[in-house]
């Protein structure tokens, strides 16, 4: 097994009075791909958002290699460029070119030189098949182009960690396909990622192992092939009957007559 990259330990997280994350400890070794899934609300989002310090955490500690991952830490700039998150909602810069989104952290964050910053990331767009795309603005792309956009944004900082927040759920269905393409070539290309999504086909696809929260606990932590296929607890195999469900009802619905 390959050293540990991320450390979570008794991570506790709360909103008020309600307890969001409730003790969660788990590791992430280098080149392995966690997929987080479970019910809507169950704190998925909220374990990225803490893990890169976006939000603080009321217990538990959080470590990126040897260092703390602490939302008023000394390092956290330095650290955040380790990390890199690419949100639901895209969050490019509608004023800048895809280019200028691309190499504005890199130029101004990381000082490095814009020639070879923009080599980069052109290299990039041409590998998630955007390298007609670098002078457009954001308005004139789709929304599996912006997507793609982001995750290029992410891997121009050279980040030793990728959190992907559900990056598919704003997508038509039809784009979905594009974006997850890309996710399976960085998973083949050993990136260290923590997913979370829905979409459980890619799940299976592409974790080394699968985390399912529920009411802010890990419920399982197992490999796909054991979770999909034959989990240990009931919550899970509810969870899984669900989308079950859901795939024979569409199949239905989209039968011809």
């Amino acid at each position: 097994m390959s050293e540990v990259l991320l450390s979570v330990s008794n991570l506790k997280k709360s909103f008020g009075d309600q307890l969001v994350l409730d003790g969660l400890s788990f590791d992430v070794h280098k080149g392995e791909v966690i997929v987080v899934i479970g019910p809507s609300g169950c704190g998925k989002s909220t374990l990225l958002r803490c893990i890169n310090a976006l939000e603080p955490i009321q217990e538990g500690e959080v470590r990126l290699g040897d260092e703390v991952v602490n939302p008023g830490g000394k390092n956290l700039i330095e650290l955040r460029q380790k990390i890199g998150m690419v949100f639901q909602s895209y969050d490019l810069f509608p004023h800048l070119t895809v280019l200028k989104n691309i190499t504005l952290a890199p130029c101004k964050a990381q000082k490095r030189k814009k020639e070879e910053v923009e080599k980069e990331a052109l290299a990039l767009l041409d590998r998630v098949g955007l390298a007609d795309r670098a002078n457009s603005f954001p308005r004139e792309l789709s929304g599996g182009q912006k997507q793609r956009v982001a995750i290029v944004r992410s891997l121009c900082v050279h980040p030793e960690l990728l959190l992907f927040d559900e990056v598919t759920a704003a997508l038509d269905p039809e784009m979905v396909r594009e974006v997850l393409d890309v996710m399976l070539n960085l998973a083949a290309a050993g990136k260290t990622m923590m997913i979370v999504t829905h979409e459980m086909s890619f799940a299976k696809a592409i974790a080394d192992r699968v985390l399912f929260i529920d009411e802010g606990h890990i419920v399982e932590d197992a490999p796909p092939e054991k979770f999909f296929v034959n989990p240990d607890t009931d919550r899970a195999k509810r969870f899984l009957e669900t989308f079950e469900f859901k795939a024979v009802k569409h199949h239905e619905e989209n039968a011809p007559l």
